[in-house]
């Protein structure tokens, strides 16, 4: 029987009770804080992220996983018997999926073994389809199975964002300049989706409150009624907020149209682009 491990970054933020038991391996990227780097989510914890983040006059920057850090793992990987699928951010947010690309060809023996995945999607909309993975590679699917399965997943998987401030993805240049000035100056609290592996706005209203729900329809109005569905909330240091978002979601379907729901940190690479308070809804639905 084939074995096959899944590899992800850390920008899928999985809660850590979540994977573990499967054959998962995340990747960190990089959080640089003047002249400290710290792997995401290792070195640094959201927790103590936010909190250095509200007082900081200085602030961070992030970057990719190098190819050598993948190479050490595939090479790893490949020694014990794996094929290896590697699950990444949209290349159109990150060089990530480049540095993988690069590890593969690094590899002598064994690029054969190895696929790639560019799930164009962030947080646990590249989670969800990594999971599908995992679990499909512990009840012995092929790599090429797991390949499938996974593009499959992230063709029904997408996620919406509502930030406070769009500074930080001003700052980070990860959304259009535009938009940041038209939100800024008219007060408004645009909703986020990544479309196409970008962020887009794709509406804006007046408060955050009603940004909230007006994210919360559109999300309802991309499952379609779609079942099962798969549902993270995402949040940058606001779990009281984040808990309530997830019950109201949760409300507006049937007990068995949920296969999981849960809360999920948003990892410190996500966060210095996003900045703290932002919330989120991630998922994968009807598979």
């Amino acid at each position: 029987m084939s074995k096959v491990a899944i590899v992800t970054d850390s920008t899928a933020c999985f809660p850590k009770e979540l994977i573990k038991g499967y054959p998962m391996f995340v990747a960190p990227l990089q959080v640089i804080w003047g002249e400290e780097s710290f792997q995401d989510g290792i070195d640094i914890q959201p927790a103590d992220f936010y909190t250095r983040l509200a007082s900081s006059k200085s602030m961070p920057t992030t970057s990719q996983t190098t190819p050598g850090y993948f190479a050490e793992i595939y090479k790893s990987l490949l020694d014990q018997g794996y094929d290896i699928l590697s699950v990444h951010i949209s290349s159109r947010l990150s060089g990530t999926l480049d540095s993988a690309i690069q590890a593969r060809e690094m590899m002598k023996n064994g690029k054969s073994r190895i696929s790639l995945v560019d799930t164009f999607g962030a947080g646990m909309a590249m989670g969800f389809p990594a999971l599908v993975a995992a679990r499909a590679a512990m009840q012995g699917a092929t790599l090429e199975e797991c390949r499938i399965l996974t593009e499959n997943a992230v063709k029904r998987s997408g996620v919406f964002v509502v930030v406070p401030t769009l500074e930080y993805l001003h700052r980070g240049g990860r959304i259009g300049g535009a938009a940041a000035f038209v939100g800024s100056m008219l007060n408004l609290k645009p909703i986020i989706k990544l479309i196409d592996g970008r962020l887009e706005p794709v509406d804006k209203v007046r408060t955050f409150g009603k940004a909230i729900e007006r994210m919360t329809d559109l999300f309802l109005k991309d499952v379609d009624g779609h079942t099962p569905v798969r549902i993270a909330i995402h949040h940058a240091n606001c779990p009281q907020e984040a808990g309530l978002l997830l019950e109201r979601v949760r409300a507006r379907f049937s007990v068995n149209d949920v296969s999981e729901a849960f809360l999920a940190d948003v990892s410190p690479v996500i966060g210095t682009h996003v900045g703290p308070g932002t919330l989120g809804i991630a998922y994968l639905a009807g598979m």
